[in-house]
């Protein structure tokens, strides 16, 4: 059975770099043997969270929050691909993250953060690492940190040059411990249902 893993991808601004990760991510577990779809809040055009998905009433949640929240509770992981913004999370993937709780519980999530300059998104990545455990999801220990991110991946989402390389490198590793967790809950899951 093939893992289905959402990679979340949350930057509004209209030159946006991040999307080459996101891209390179969804194309590369795709390959990797996972059933991977890219979610991009900014394509997806969410309200600012006014109500969780749970707090509407039957039937009257927005078709999109529906449809949302259907992907998340079937999904067996999450990739979350993040920039860093003042040494925080980027507001558009929080935002898209919060209009949900329960449909992220017990399955597994994994952080790709990403920078234009040396840092590589380190401290993004650290925040959501708590954000994350808190809205019951296990944070896997293997991530990937892009510095350089125009210089790491091309326009179609190719890696270039040594950072390109090193990203290629880094990726195996990342991709088979996000696959080693999923199949770990999933099974789980089956088994034993989840404790609340």
């Amino acid at each position: 059975m093939a893992d289905r893993i959402l990679v979340l991808y949350g930057s509004y601004r209209a030159d946006r770099q991040g999307i080459r990760l996101a891209r390179y991510l969804v194309d590369a577990l795709t390959e990797f043997g996972a059933d991977t779809e890219l979610i991009d809040a900014k394509a997806l055009d969410l309200p600012m969270l006014d109500r969780m998905y749970k707090e509407y009433a039957a039937d009257e949640a927005p078709s999109v929050l529906k449809e949302l929240a259907g992907k998340i509770r079937t999904a067996d992981a999450f990739v979350f691909v993040t920039g860093e913004y003042n040494w925080g999370v980027q507001p558009g993937l929080k935002n898209l993250t919060d209009h949900f709780l329960e449909e992220w519980f017990w399955r597994p999530a994994a952080i790709a953060s990403y920078s234009a300059g040396r840092i590589a998104g380190a401290r993004a990545a650290l925040a959501w690492h708590g954000t994350l455990s808190e809205m019951g999801m296990v944070v896997i220990s293997s991530t990937l940190a892009v510095g350089g991110i125009g210089h790491t991946l091309d326009v179609d989402a190719q890696p270039i040059g040594d950072g390109g390389a090193a990203l290629a490198q880094a990726f195996p590793r990342f991709a088979a411990d996000l696959a080693w967790w999923a199949e770990a809950a999933r099974a789980q899951r089956l088994a034993k249902g989840t404790p609340y």
